[in-house]
């Protein structure tokens, strides 16, 4: 069997039907031997009794969720091609060919794109102004420039791939965000992508709305994109506060008047906040890089290894055990400068200058002992 379209259904009996008949024609035309699921998400409506008579096979999906029913259709295909669609016949099924003929080409993954971006067509009334202007444009842009994947609409849900590539993604989210899981993963993996253009027409339900929640679902695949890109979200935020914590020093330890202002004590103690809150935020994009491709979540980095080995668990140790011992060898200045004042008022300018750098480097090795043995713990070999 050559493909198996899958379309996950809650309660489509209005439109499951068309559906399915357009994809069997289809594949009739052109001669693609292939088959029609639906992932029955627990309708109460006579979908799944309308798609058995049809000729579909109806696969029961109890745990809820678009990711879930879409995962539990997909296990159940039996083509070398998947084709996965929506049942609300907003997705012309007669255009199921070009998806098949781009796959036999050699590509791993066929995404369709519906915004004029990528060639799409958008009849009257198919696509909220919000999803229109604002949410899938900015989630396509940031999949395009964050993880380089090939194309304009991360959110289509017509898209067709080689079952075997789906299995080896491993994807994880259960809800809307599993469609642009599958685009991230996929640019990750280095996969062959291609886009085709359709068109996506008015949903054709008429005894209820569309599944999608618009603020809850934005959300969710803002936060997925932000957890699996750490260095947008913890490496370069983490460098910039390094250095405008070490900017802050460079004027402040000298006590240096710029245009008739002088940073002082004061401007110690923000450029301190600046390097811990930046020194976690590095340390927490390692630790997660390092999660993350031990879980299987992101592909191997072979700049994550190189700095790994540079940079060793005992070296991490030794550093961050130096800078406890500088930064208390500071404080412990600090506190003799109180004793020589017999333990009574100091000059708060010239003490502060050793305790907010004495702080703060005891501060900085405490995290780097505890990172350096979480980091040995994601390093354990699991059996």
């Amino acid at each position: 069997m050559e493909l198996s379209v899958v379309m996950p259904c809650l309660n489509e009996a209005d439109t499951v039907g068309v559906c399915i008949q357009k994809a069997q024609q289809a594949m009739a035309s052109h001669r693609i031997e292939g088959e029609v699921i639906i992932a029955d998400n627990g309708s109460s409506d006579g979908s799944a009794r309308i798609a058995e008579q049809l000729g579909a096979r109806v696969v029961h999906v109890r745990d809820k969720g678009y990711g879930h029913a879409l995962m539990g259709g997909i296990a159940a295909a039996r083509g070398e091609y998947v084709l996965m669609g929506d049942a609300d016949d907003s997705y012309d099924f007669l255009e199921l060919p070009k998806f098949v003929e781009r796959l036999r080409g050699g590509f791993d993954l066929v995404q369709g794109c519906r915004l004029p971006a990528g060639g799409g067509q958008l009849a009257e009334g198919s696509m909220p102004w919000s999803h229109r202007w604002i949410g899938n444009p900015i989630f396509s842009w940031l999949a395009r420039h964050w993880f380089r994947a090939p194309i304009h609409d991360v959110y289509c849900g017509l898209r067709a791939f080689r079952r075997g590539h789906f299995l080896r993604l491993d994807l994880r989210c259960t809800g809307m965000e599993f469609a642009p899981e599958m685009i991230i993963k996929s640019s990750l993996y280095r996969a062959k992508i291609a886009e085709v253009p359709i068109t996506l027409h008015r949903d054709g339900r008429k005894a209820r709305g569309s599944h999608l929640r618009t603020l809850r679902d934005g959300w969710r695949t803002l936060r997925f994109l932000l957890i699996y890109s750490p260095r947008h979200l913890l490496l370069t935020p983490g460098i910039v506060l390094l250095l405008v914590g070490l900017a802050g020093y460079g004027v402040a330890m000298p006590g240096v008047s710029l245009w008739g202002v002088t940073f002082d004590a004061h401007t110690l103690l923000f450029s301190s906040l600046a390097l811990i809150c930046g020194y976690q935020s590095v340390l927490f994009a390692l630790l997660t890089k390092i999660f993350a491709i031990n879980e299987g979540l992101l592909p191997p980095d072979p700049k994550v290894e190189a700095f790994s080995r540079l940079v060793s668990v005992e070296r991490g140790l030794l550093a961050g055990g130096l800078g406890m011992v500088f930064g208390l060898a500071l404080l412990g200045l600090a506190v003799n400068q109180w004793r020589l004042a017999h333990f009574g008022r100091l000059d708060y300018a010239e003490t502060m200058r050793l305790v907010i750098p004495g702080s703060t480097l005891t501060t900085l090795g405490f995290q780097s002992v505890l990172a350096s043995f979480v980091r040995s713990l994601l390093y354990l070999s699991r059996r």
